[in-house]
C-alpha cells in the first residue's frame, strides 16, 4: 500500500468516526444560526428603517399642518377687526396680542362716551382658549378688573 492509499484510509476512518460526524453536524446547526441571524437582523435593519421614514414622514406633516395653522391664525388676528361680526368699530381696538388679542374702547373713534371696554381673543377654526386665556377671561367674569392711575 502505498501513501496514498493510507492517507485515504486515514481519512475515511475519521470521517465516519462518530466524535467528527456530530462535530460536523454541530458545525452545521452552528453555521446555520449564523445565516438565520444575519437574514433576521437586515430584515429588522430594514422594517426599522421603513418604519423610521414613515415616522419621519408623518411628523413632518403634522408640523406642516400646525404651522400652517399657526400662520393662518396670526393672519386672522390682524385682518379680524375688518370682518363681519367683530364685537366695536375696528378704529375702537387696539391690537395687543399677547396674552390676549385686542382690547377695544366701543365709541371711542367716533367720540362717543366710552361705557364698556372689551378684551378681544381672535380665534379660528376648532382653537381653543389658552390655559393663560382662560384665566384672564374668568378674571373678568368675576370682576378682578382695576384701573390704576401710574404716574411718574
Amino acid at each position: 500500500m502505498n501513501d496514498t492509499a493510507l492517507l485515504l484510509l486515514a481519512i475515511e476512518k475519521l470521517i465516519s468516526s462518530p466524535l467528527v460526524t456530530g462535530l460536523l453536524i454541530a458545525l452545521g446547526f452552528f453555521v446555520l444560526q449564523i445565516v438565520i441571524a444575519v437574514i433576521f437582523y437586515r430584515a429588522g435593519k430594514t422594517a426599522a428603517q421603513l418604519a423610521y421614514k414613515n415616522t419621519l414622514k408623518r411628523v413632518r406633516e403634522d408640523a406642516l399642518k400646525r404651522s400652517r395653522a399657526v400662520l393662518g391664525g396670526l393672519a386672522g388676528e390682524q385682518v379680524a377687526p375688518f370682518l363681519p361680526n367683530f364685537p366695536c368699530n375696528p378704529a375702537d381696538a387696539r391690537f395687543v396680542g399677547k396674552p390676549i388679542d385686542f382690547i377695544a374702547f366701543p365709541g371711542a373713534a367716533s367720540g362717543k362716551d366710552i361705557e364698556e371696554i372689551l378684551l378681544i381673543e381672535v380665534k379660528s377654526g376648532d382653537a381653543q382658549l389658552s390655559v393663560r386665556e382662560r384665566q384672564i377671561k374668568s378674571a373678568v367674569e368675576q370682576g378682578k378688573v382695576r384701573y390704576i392711575e401710574y404716574r411718574i
